[in-house]
């Protein structure tokens, strides 16, 4: 046997080890239109792509049974939920021990919607990447890899050599990569966390906003001198931001003391609030049309 014989050989053992193991436990999902994938992490649990969450969910196994599933508990801002299932007897996975390297096998495994089980190799690309996630806050600790599965995959396992959890496949990038939320990005804990029904508490100012760049063209456009910050586009009725008084066209500027450069740094200034005082108010420094004015909005009852 020569030695690309044998490595194909190899290639094809890790690939049909990690279908046969771990197969029963990537379970179909599907909602209306939706379809996505997801993969037992605990009896009784299930977890997937935020997106895919919500009212009508069904669980296709792979020995073909149906189960109805609801949302137990869904992080907007990872872009990741936890599903309550009857799993019966599926083993979950065991968890990776560690990060993954760049270089390093992987083996993505779907069932988009409960059409079947796909499975594919690829590798690590990147490490200690960031994406937005669906409420626009920067995630870190991602990875980025070649092991492409057809839409309907969000939520699907990725795996390493050894058949262990590696991360959930979140997005797919131009170019074909695929972005995973990893055990090196607070995964596990994050998991554990949804899976005992803590549904997380990130306090929202309730604003559309546009980045500085924007925001210094459309003053200059209507004769407003240039100054760095957010412009608010849109403000969510009900919301912390309307309740103190922000209006469409406000230019925040500085949030607890500290100027905004960007929205990772609103978002800083929200994550620190509630930290250290439990999500009750922000400082905030706003420019409306040449006035400068500050206000403190009450946070109370802003997590989602």
């Amino acid at each position: 046997m020569t030695a690309s014989t044998q490595l194909l050989k190899e290639i094809e053992s890790t690939v049909e080890r990690a279908v046969r193991e771990q197969g029963p436990a990537v379970v179909g999902l599907a909602r209306g239109r939706r379809f996505g994938t997801g993969v037992v992490v605990a009896p009784g649990r299930v977890l997937t792509a935020a997106h895919v969450a919500g009212e009508g969910v069904t669980a296709t196994f792979e020995d073909g049974r149906i189960e109805d599933a609801a949302a137990l508990a869904v992080d907007r801002d990872l872009g990741i939920a936890v599903l309550e299932v009857e799993t019966g007897d599926v083993e979950p996975p065991e968890w990776a021990p560690a990060a993954a390297r760049v270089g390093a096998p992987v083996v993505a495994l779907g069932n988009p919607g409960g059409r079947g089980l796909r499975a594919t190799l690829g590798f690590v690309a990147a490490t200690d990447r960031s994406f937005r996630g669906p409420q626009g806050r920067r995630v870190n600790g991602a990875l980025e890899h070649s092991a492409q599965l057809p839409k309907g995959s969000s939520g699907a396992p990725l795996l390493d050599a050894e058949g262990r959890l590696l991360g959930v496949n979140l997005l797919r990038l131009d170019g074909g990569l695929i972005v995973a939320l990893g055990v090196g990005g607070g995964l596990r804990e994050a998991v554990k966390r949804l899976g005992s029904g803590e549904q997380p508490a990130h306090p929202r100012l309730g604003v559309a906003v546009a980045p500085p760049r924007v925001a210094r063209r459309m003053r200059g456009a209507v004769g407003l001198p240039e100054r760095d910050g957010l412009l608010v586009r849109a403000v969510e009725e009900g919301s912390p931001a309307e309740r103190s008084g922000i209006e469409r066209g406000d230019l925040i500027v500085a949030a607890a003391g500290g100027p905004i450069e960007d929205v990772d740094a609103l978002h800083r200034a929200l994550d620190e609030a509630a930290a250290n005082g439990k999500a009750k108010d922000l400082a905030l420094t706003l420019v409306r049309g040449t006035e400068e004015r500050e206000l403190n909005v009450d946070l109370e009852g802003s997590q989602a």
